[in-house]
């Protein structure tokens, strides 16, 4: 088993608006409880179910001219799940605390409706809008999971404080949001390098099973752990810079959580559990949805 190794705007006030988050502006951190993951767990259960069709397997680089009547009918249930899904999680972004809970929400809504657009005349560039959603989907199960498991409780205290952000992006009705790069960012190519260096650096710790908790580790196994931290506490910070740099909110708090997550985990390697795992597998993921972002923004 392989571990999971990927324009500013002024702040709005909340008011007297339903949005449970509206008021956050403070620093992004780890979370440790939120309303919302009982309500998105059997929403995201149904999406995997209704992808498992077939399109799961599907090649990517084939455009829609050329898809078979059995591909195509995939492509369309997907589609159709896609949107459905994403309705249904309008009221459910709505009910956490958290503004980057609630972002997180809001782009799996935006990218799932923007790849179901454009399924009809689907070009394999298309392919990043689901990439992307479904990777966001990822990231808010593996918060979910790490809450549930006790381990983002266990480990959030280990974690510095960062700065609140200077702007936050404003809080719309959520029935609507739109993609949070519609144009390629400039730190997206540095965002990649940054990712493939770390992925290089951390080969080892990969090959370790994430299920023998630091208990059980060999000698060998410990020194690799020890070798770890440093290296990820650098990505974190640079994760954090580029976030900062990129003058994007949206991008900046999915930086920040990235980067929180990874210290988390980092921390947590001397007296490393399986379930820490997830907090792991957030920062991680949060990489692809912006390293996908950046793609999808391009085509």
């Amino acid at each position: 088993v392989g571990r999971g190794g990927g324009s500013s705007e002024e702040a709005a006030g909340g008011g007297d608006s339903d949005v449970a988050s509206a008021n956050d502006t403070g620093p992004v951190s780890i979370i440790t409880e939120d309303p919302s993951c009982a309500a998105s767990g059997p929403i995201f259960d149904m999406r995997a179910a209704v992808q498992d069709n077939g399109w799961g397997d599907r090649d990517p680089s084939i455009p829609a001219s050329k898809w078979s009547a059995e591909v195509r009918q995939q492509y369309e249930e997907v589609a159709l799940s896609m949107r459905e899904s994403a309705d249904q999680l309008v009221p459910i972004a709505r009910i956490t605390p958290h503004r980057v809970m609630r972002e997180l929400y809001e782009q799996m809504i935006a990218y799932s409706r923007a790849y179901a657009d454009r399924v009809e005349t689907y070009r394999p560039e298309d392919n990043y809008f689901a990439l992307v959603a479904t990777t966001t989907a990822d990231v808010i199960s593996n918060i979910c999971m790490a809450i549930d498991s006790g381990s983002a409780l266990a480990r959030a205290p280990l974690v510095s404080r960062i700065a609140p952000p200077k702007s936050v992006a404003p809080v719309n009705d959520g029935g609507r949001p739109r993609v949070f790069l519609s144009s390629r960012n400039q730190v997206c190519a540095k965002w990649s390098s940054v990712w493939d260096e770390f992925n290089d650096d951390v080969r080892d710790w990969l090959d370790m099973d994430p299920d023998i908790p630091a208990t059980e580790w060999s000698a060998e196994q410990k020194a690799i752990g020890h070798q770890m931290k440093p290296v990820m506490m650098r990505l974190a910070d640079q994760v954090q810079v580029l976030g900062a740099r990129s003058g994007n909110p949206i991008l900046q708090d999915f930086a920040e959580l990235s980067a929180q997550y990874r210290r988390a985990y980092a921390y947590a390697i001397d007296t490393y559990m399986p379930p820490d795992e997830y907090l792991a597998l957030v920062s991680l993921r949060i990489g692809g949805i912006i390293s996908g972002a950046c793609v999808a923004a391009g085509t």
